[in-house]
């Protein structure tokens, strides 16, 4: 269902801008994506857990090792493969943006650790600033390799405190309202899922409408071939996040698998969002991976769900 809403939203975005004018980017569309996807995931945010992050520092090491160093790394060299500015900063992108709006409900069905999965989602969110920064150090030290020039023209410092407080500030602080009113609150948590869904449907309706997103109608006759390296790029990023993944998780600890559930699985949302900034720097190339992401996270993460994670759950009932 929710491939078939990604696909629809982006088909009628594109639809829509190839028919009129197209959408002009507005920032509110950071605060829509923070308000239905990631204030929802903050109800269970509690500061007494945050004792677990001592608890299980050597878990939080390896995540935060694999989604800030050993991922983009491996997105650099895939990148460097491309040989496109735009398509190794998406890829980029994507890898330094860690779990995603359905990262907690693959956690809950692995019978992982709630509450740790949670908190590093919260911890994620955080470094979202830390993530625009090294999409920033990506564009300086590479763009000499792919022959463009780079400009920071967005300003990445100021649109990362800019992200903070629409991500993140706005919507805990909306979640502790909404707690005080626990009707609402049970709610918004029994329909979280659906709100998340038709979210993103709206989320991709406007963004593939802008009008920069258009000229992916003009990179497709010019450069056809970007298309096909963009898909395969990202199958080989996610089959090598899996391999690795695999080997530094230990799956049989609840804990450990939370945080291999955030590093399986990008943000790919957020990393639309944030790109539609940085399409002028990038170039409209910049999409593709993200675009195509979304087919392949989603089937990648049943395959994993139904193939890999039952194995464990088994050996623990043994």
């Amino acid at each position: 269902m929710q491939l078939v809403l990604v696909i629809l939203g982006a088909i009628l975005g594109l639809v829509y801008g190839y028919n009129s004018d197209g959408f002009i980017f507005n920032s509110n569309i950071c605060l829509f994506a923070g308000l239905t996807m990631i204030m929802p995931t903050l109800f269970k945010v509690k500061l007494s857990d945050i004792k677990l992050l001592v608890e299980y520092k050597g878990v939080v090491f390896k995540s935060l090792m694999i989604n800030y160093i050993v991922l983009p790394l491996i997105a650099l060299a895939i990148g460097f493969a491309t040989n496109n500015f735009g398509v190794a900063a998406g890829l980029f992108l994507l890898s330094v943006l860690s779990g995603g709006g359905m990262v907690m409900h693959w956690i809950k069905k692995s019978g992982a650790d709630a509450s740790m999965g949670f908190l590093l989602l919260f911890m994620n969110l955080i470094f979202v600033s830390l993530s625009l920064l090294m999409l920033h150090a990506f564009g300086m030290q590479t763009s000499e390799y792919f022959g463009e020039s780079y400009a920071d023209e967005i300003n990445m410092s100021n649109f990362a405190q800019a992200v903070i407080v629409l991500l993140i500030i706005v919507p805990f602080i909306v979640s502790r309202f909404i707690m005080m009113v626990k009707p609402l609150q049970d709610f918004i948590e029994k329909k979280r899922i659906y709100i998340g869904q038709m979210s993103i449907f709206v989320i991709l309706f406007y963004l593939f409408g802008l009008q920069s997103s258009q000229l992916l109608f003009e990179l497709y006759d010019f450069e056809p071939e970007l298309f096909g390296i963009s898909i395969v790029a990202v199958v080989v990023f996610y089959l090598s996040v899996l391999l690795v993944s695999k080997f530094v998780y230990n799956l049989d600890s609840p804990q450990e698998r939370a945080a291999y559930w955030h590093s399986v699985t990008r943000y790919i949302t957020l990393a639309l969002v944030l790109s539609t900034f940085s399409t002028t720097t990038f170039g409209v190339s910049m999409l593709l991976p993200i675009m195509f992401a979304y087919i392949v996270q989603i089937p990648f993460a049943i395959f994993i769900d139904k193939k890999l994670i039952p194995k464990v759950n088994q050996k623990e009932k043994d």
